[in-house]
């Protein structure tokens, strides 16, 4: 098995002494938790763990609660993502951060936030190609994106290439070739995560949007036609930008370590 690349840098930067042991064991524990007031725990060893950032969802959150959720986050671990993010929850951080001294940069497109002053991803040489149907996909694409980008990945993208204008794929797939996954969006009847699979000679991961009217619509008819394809590729949940993004990032990263 590889060696967990997070835990390879960690002892890096004890032995370099960056880190004093107590900070790099733990770190290593992986286990590392912090509690904000009485609602909210949030988990900073979650990288080293599984490889992948702790991630915010804003969907739901009281605004104060989301703003200080996020600084605090920020703070101890350097750098804070949070997904779908609302305008008025944004501002609320920002006026936040901006107390902290904590930059931050809202993602408007695909209502992702990033908060902090720690450095960017380290570049694992993981490449990711993101594909939408439609121009209306491209939101869910956008999460998708940023959290591959978050978790080190070169991310391509080819956007507005479905199959009501087949024409419009062959040539869009070409500079993707080199990547190591696939992320295809797909509304209405979710037909291109199948056809991209019959195409490419890399794993596909189909993310249904909820685009479309009707029965069957807000993504349940691209979800089912998804998980009934005939290619073999992989589905997540309606909209779920987060989790096909996060779960090709880790498919890339291990594939630019082989």
């Amino acid at each position: 098995m590889p060696a967990n690349p997070q835990l390879q840098d960690l002892l890096e930067q004890y032995r370099n002494g960056r880190i004093s042991l107590d900070a790099a064991a733990e770190a290593i524990e992986g286990l590392r938790l912090e509690r904000i007031g009485d609602f909210a725990c949030i988990d900073l060893g979650r990288n080293v763990r599984c490889g992948m950032p702790e991630v915010v969802l804003a969907e739901g959150k009281d605004p104060a609660h989301l703003a200080e959720i996020t600084i605090r986050h920020a703070e101890t671990a350097g750098r804070c993502v949070v997904t779908r993010v609302n305008p008025d929850q944004a501002a609320r951080i920002r006026e936040q951060a901006d107390k902290a001294g904590i930059a931050v940069e809202y993602r408007e497109t695909g209502h992702v936030l990033v908060a902090g002053n720690g450095p960017a991803p380290k570049r694992t040489g993981g490449i990711v190609a993101v594909i939408t149907a439609g121009t209306s996909d491209i939101r869910v694409a956008e999460e998708a994106r940023i959290i591959a980008e978050e978790m080190g990945c070169e991310v391509r993208t080819a956007y507005d290439v479905g199959a009501a204008g087949i024409h419009r794929l062959f040539p869009a797939l070409k500079p993707l070739l080199g990547a190591h996954v696939f992320v295809v969006c797909a509304g209405r009847e979710g037909t291109l995560p199948a056809v991209v699979a019959g195409l490419v000679d890399k794993p596909v991961i189909g993310i249904p949007v909820s685009v479309g009217y009707g029965y069957m619509g807000e993504g349940r008819a691209a979800l089912a036609s998804m998980l009934q394809s005939c290619s073999v590729i992989a589905v997540v949940n309606i909209d779920a930008g987060f989790t096909g993004g996060a779960f090709a990032a880790r498919i890339a990263n291990m594939g630019a370590r082989t």
